[in-house]
């Protein structure tokens, strides 16, 4: 198994072969912390079960405590293990799974993960990851792995090695490259409840296709308790002035366009979807790192991916 390249020009980066899949399972199972790729974005890993190691990844990334984290699994099996399933989850599981979907649902009481990671809650995020080199981690280091966006909290989330490298650099042990991330966008979060479910936050896999498998619509979600990553009002931002809906660039912006309207980046000139998730967050950090000293972005139609597009925008746009 070979990905990526070890192109970066630091020792800590290393193309995702089996060597490096091996060393990076034995850090974690030393407690240490990791960058691993996921279909989604890349993660910031550790042992779900090691408080300490735990504690490494809000520390790297300056995490808020009371932010919970997702806990990736080989597959259901194991997600039984830390959580209560009803019919619904199981349901869902079977149909997003291994994929972009992480589901909220009971922590059993003996599950073994560290307190840290639920925030104190009496719900865990659980995840059943679709990429290969996170799958290999989770099969040669035998953990549930605790992992959120492996970038600053707050900051534009990491699709690239070299994004990785660029906010956390010498806080991470070692960094996975596998190339970019195909989805582009972290996973839809769905809380499963006893008499339906709700998105906590948008994703890849849409209302429309959760809607098709469980039978009903979305319940409404009046409850503003953090449950779930992506839910904080600020996230996902450049640390330049960001605009949204824009139809022309103004004097000394960066302009990223879609469809018909250009730019100095197309998150997709053909007005696919899907491709403008992929890209976004690499368009993002192009921007941030140019000499505009404002980011302007195209307005992205609200239906379908584009309904996760907006929602990080909009919290990207409100720092």
């Amino acid at each position: 198994m070979m990905f990526g390249s070890n192109t970066l020009g630091e020792g800590w980066v290393l193309a995702a072969d089996d060597a490096a899949v091996s060393a990076a399972a034995d850090l974690l199972r030393g407690g240490q912390i990791v960058a691993i790729p996921t279909e989604t974005v890349y993660g910031l890993a550790a042992d779900a079960s090691n408080a300490d190691a735990v504690a490494k990844i809000y520390a790297a990334k300056g995490r808020p405590d009371f932010n919970p984290l997702i806990v990736h699994v080989p597959d259901k099996a194991a997600a039984e293990r830390l959580a209560v399933f009803n019919e619904l989850a199981d349901r869902l599981a079977a149909r997003f799974w291994p994929g972009p979907m992480s589901l909220v649902l009971p922590l059993r009481d003996d599950a073994p993960v560290a307190r840290a990671v639920t925030a104190g809650l009496p719900t865990i995020a659980i995840r059943c990851p679709a990429h290969p080199v996170m799958q290999a981690v989770l099969a040669a280091s035998g953990l549930n792995i605790a992992a959120p966006s492996a970038n600053n909290s707050g900051g534009i989330s990491p699709t690239r090695a070299e994004h990785v490298l660029a906010s956390l650099g010498g806080a991470v042990p070692m960094i996975l490259d596998a190339g970019p991330c195909a989805a582009g966008l972290e996973s839809t979060i769905v809380a499963v409840r006893e008499n339906g479910w709700q998105i906590l936050r948008p994703g890849p896999v849409t209302s429309e296709d959760i809607t098709a498998v469980a039978g009903c619509p979305p319940s409404a979600n009046t409850d503003k308790r953090i449950e779930a990553p992506g839910q904080l009002a600020s996230h996902y931002a450049p640390s330049k002035p960001l605009r949204l809906n824009a139809a022309s660039r103004n004097v000394g912006e960066w302009l990223i366009g879609f469809g018909a309207l250009g730019g100095d980046d197309n998150l997709s000139a053909s007005s696919d979807l899907a491709q403008a998730a992929a890209r976004l967050f690499d368009a993002l950090h192009r921007a941030d790192a140019s000499d505009a000293k404002t980011i302007a972005v195209a307005s992205i139609p609200h239906h379908g991916i584009g309904a996760a597009i907006n929602d990080r925008l909009a919290r990207a746009a409100s720092r």
